[in-house]
């Protein structure tokens, strides 16, 4: 990999970290239901994750949520990963903040899937957020320059 790809680095370490929360995900979920009385997943028809919120524990859930989270935002991230790689401005500065959003992202989930405090989730979303821009406002630099 030549330094302006290396951005893909985080990239792909984000997507193994999502990896990691959808299996976490069905390591809890899958048991949960087959506690749940009357729940028969085996025949159920139609239906979303989110209905799950209903008979399922919060704590079961959160995991849930925040993958679901994993499959929003971050694929902005992927798309600038893939674009910085392609002009071949993937490192520097934006390797830093690549690295920086995949760090933030992975504690983001910790934070939901553990202990779910709202306004501590919401800051290390938010800071998350600003990462994203930055390397956003970078790239049309880049870009459209």
């Amino acid at each position: 990999m030549n330094e302006g790809t290396a951005i893909l680095g985080p990239m792909i370490a984000l997507v193994i970290w999502s990896t990691i929360m959808w299996f976490w995900m069905y390591a809890t979920r899958l048991p949960a239901m087959g506690k749940v009385e009357g729940l028969d997943a085996a025949n159920m028809v139609g239906g979303k994750g989110s209905d799950l919120d209903k008979v399922l524990p919060p704590k079961i859930q959160w995991i849930a949520h925040n993958y679901n989270h994993l499959m929003e935002q971050p694929t902005l991230f992927y798309a600038l990963c893939a674009a910085l790689a392609i002009i071949g401005a993937g490192s520097g500065l934006n390797l830093t903040l690549a690295w920086a959003y995949v760090g933030i992202r992975v504690v983001h989930s910790l934070i939901q899937a553990l202990v779910n405090r709202v306004v501590i989730r919401f800051a290390i979303f938010f800071i998350s957020g600003l990462v994203l821009i930055w390397l956003t406002i970078n790239t049309a630099l880049i870009v459209f320059a």
